[in-house]
């Protein structure tokens, strides 16, 4: 079956059903400059991921978060939506979709103009306090990093060290620190507390009530589609499990393979950006 039959199968799939809930995963982002997590197997590029509770416990581990932030953010703060977050907002606007529920936290989904829409991992582009709850503009917070650390913001090294970032998804970036005793962390400020990403680190729960609006938008779905995202994490994963438990169709826009291969009644192996315009 060649791109064109699959696309019109995919159409048909939205018109046969009337209530479409949309999940979508980084694989939808990389057409905006934004890496994937992984690759067409499912495995993951690149070093260990950042677990909520030991940013939260060690200061070293903040640190090297920030640092590495601060290099990584401005990929995700200048990326504009593609084609794949335009033509969903207009599905949506035609009534072709009914729901949409993002695993990215880039915020492009808004910016494209979907308005039904669940961020279940949070957004990049705020900042909450630990302490007092106060929330911050990440991009308030990259300015005072600038001004506050001139040495890896202007020279590019720490200690000797070349920085050459490689940006990742989640917001910062993939390189080496030699020595970050120097480095300055941004806080509070409200009350001088510790600032977080307003986003769900791994090891992290979503919130219960994020977690209850999302499943009560697949209850009310009566079809899932799912695009960008090989959902090896439990948390979109579990949307294809519960859909298929309910007797609801699952369709797939993803490149490669995925956690529910087995449950995806249609799937067309080709990129968001190329499949979803056509569907308008």
């Amino acid at each position: 079956m060649n791109l064109n039959q699959q696309v019109d199968h995919l159409a048909a799939f939205l018109q046969r059903h009337r209530r479409v809930l949309v999940l979508t995963g980084a694989g939808l982002s990389t057409a905006s400059g934004i890496p994937d997590y992984r690759d067409k197997d499912g495995v993951r590029r690149g070093r260990t991921p950042i677990q909520g509770p030991d940013f939260r416990k060690s200061e070293a581990v903040r640190r090297r978060y920030w640092a590495r932030s601060m290099a990584g953010w401005p990929t995700l703060a200048q990326a504009a939506p593609n084609a794949g977050h335009r033509a969903l907002a207009q599905l949506e606007a035609a009534g072709r979709i009914d729901a949409l529920i993002t695993q990215n936290v880039d915020g492009l989904h808004q910016r494209a103009g979907s308005s039904k829409l669940i961020e279940l991992h949070g957004n990049i582009h705020g900042v909450v306090c630990l302490d007092c709850r106060a929330l911050h503009r990440r991009a308030d917070i990259q300015a005072w990093l600038t001004a506050a650390n001139p040495a890896l913001a202007n020279a590019g090294a720490v200690a000797g060290g070349e920085i050459v970032p490689e940006a990742r998804p989640d917001g910062d970036a993939e390189i080496e620190l030699n020595d970050l005793q120097d480095f300055r962390m941004p806080s509070c400020d409200a009350c001088g507390g510790t600032l977080q990403p307003d986003v769900i680190f791994f090891g992290d729960n979503i919130p219960p009530a994020r977690t209850a609006a999302a499943l009560d938008l697949m209850e009310q779905a009566d079809a899932l589609l799912v695009v960008g995202s090989s959902l090896m994490v439990f948390s979109g994963y579990r949307f294809c499990k519960l859909a298929a438990a309910t007797g609801k169709p699952i369709a797939a826009v993803n490149l490669g393979k995925t956690r529910a291969d087995e449950l995806i009644g249609l799937k067309v192996e080709a990129t968001a950006s190329e499949v979803l315009p056509r569907l308008l």
